[in-house]
């Protein structure tokens, strides 16, 4: 089965406006990007300002061009056709309502374009209005909602045209807090009854995080990691998706011994960390791990096994539900290893970790990931 939309060697690329001796010359906003979406799907493209998503979603809605590749939706080639031929909405960040017209009125406003005969307008206008809570509100002109009314508004304008895609714009970036966290819930949800494709771009990983079926991890123009939210957590492949996402623990640690069951390496270069023979290369001299810190094990009493260190709290840092720990592996000096550490925060008076503390860290072998290999 073909995909709901494809980017096939996609390139989009700009002269620089102010090169600097020896730099390129061009600017490449998208560098040979392949990408397929599958219909129904929640797709986010996330990344850092200036990644390449926002291009890359302009790709799939026609508002811009490839300098190379081709654009498909629905199994067709659309590379050089306008946004309106192509069966696609877009919901922007600015939400681009017509302050004039009524809610009814900027919802119809694309079937009016379309030609729709004014009853089955409206029928479908109720309908659209309905199916984001905004029933009885047909009425009022834009400057009388809450900005979280005006979001619906303008996805109620995008779906009320029936798109085969929706493509939205750091749609929720101009909500409150907790605006947009009841958003979030609210986007999938819809999204998930409707059955249509989105394409959400966000720079926010919560927001990717909570929402998405997959998400696409952009950097410098290119996809760094495509996957699931379980994928890119748990299994990054890079430096960049491992930081990017969450927060992590980051050691490069050389290679000390190796047999047919296992890999020990020097966490930091001082502590001595077993790892399952098959997550390193056998060329592998240095390997960079990631390791989470809610998977950093501690209490009080000694563990058993393999990847058990001895540490002293060395600061306690207060988040609501959890305690963020920073955990000086002993022996300390010079060159000290220090772990991030997440424990659950269960009130003042059930607290058993602090500041100060001698304790006991156990790493299991299935939470250390390895990032990067140098060989020799």
């Amino acid at each position: 089965m073909s995909a709901m939309v494809e980017l096939r060697d996609v390139c989009k690329s700009f002269p620089h406006p102010s090169p600097k001796p020896g730099q390129d010359p061009v600017f490449r906003a998208l560098d040979h990007v392949h990408l397929e979406i599958q219909g129904g799907e929640f797709l986010t493209l996330l990344g850092p300002s200036g990644c390449g998503k926002t291009t890359a979603l302009r790709m799939i809605s026609g508002l811009d061009t490839p300098t190379s590749g081709q654009v498909f939706i629905d199994g067709h080639d659309v590379t050089g056709l306008p946004p309106y031929r192509r069966n696609v909405n877009q919901v922007f960040q600015s939400y681009a309502l017509f302050p004039h017209l009524t809610v009814g009125d900027n919802i119809e406003f694309g079937l009016e374009m379309q030609k729709v005969e004014a009853s089955e307008r409206k029928r479908r206008m109720l309908e659209a209005l309905d199916l984001v809570s905004l029933s009885g509100l047909e009425s009022r002109k834009p400057d009388q909602l809450s900005g979280g009314q005006r979001q619906r508004v303008a996805l109620a304008r995008a779906l009320v045209c029936r798109p085969k895609v929706l493509l939205l714009d750091e749609p929720l970036s101009a909500l409150d807090a907790k605006l947009r966290q009841n958003m979030q819930i609210e986007l999938k949800n819809l999204q998930t009854k409707l059955g249509i494709t989105f394409v959400f771009v966000t720079h926010d990983q919560e927001e990717a995080l909570v929402m998405s079926d997959r998400i696409a991890l952009m950097n410098k123009g290119r996809i760094e990691q495509l996957g699931t939210v379980d994928d890119l957590y748990y299994r990054p492949k890079t430096q960049f998706v491992a930081t990017f996402i969450g927060e992590t623990n980051l050691f490069p640690c050389p290679v000390a011994n190796r047999n047919r069951d296992a890999v020990t390496v020097r966490l930091g270069g001082r502590h001595e960390l077993r790892l399952p023979a098959a997550q390193v290369s056998p060329a592998a001299r240095e390997i960079l791990v990631s390791i989470r810190p809610e998977k950093v094990q501690i209490q009080h009493q000694p563990f058993s096994g393999d990847n058990c260190f001895t540490a002293s709290v060395q600061e306690e840092i207060f988040k609501g539900p959890s305690d963020a720990l920073i955990l000086g592996l002993e022996p300390g000096g010079e060159g000290q290893v220090h772990l991030h550490s997440l424990v659950p925060n269960f009130g003042t008076d059930q607290q058993v970790i602090h500041r100060g503390d001698k304790v006991h860290v156990k790493i299991h072998p299935d939470d250390v990931v390895v990032v990067e290999e140098k060989s020799d």
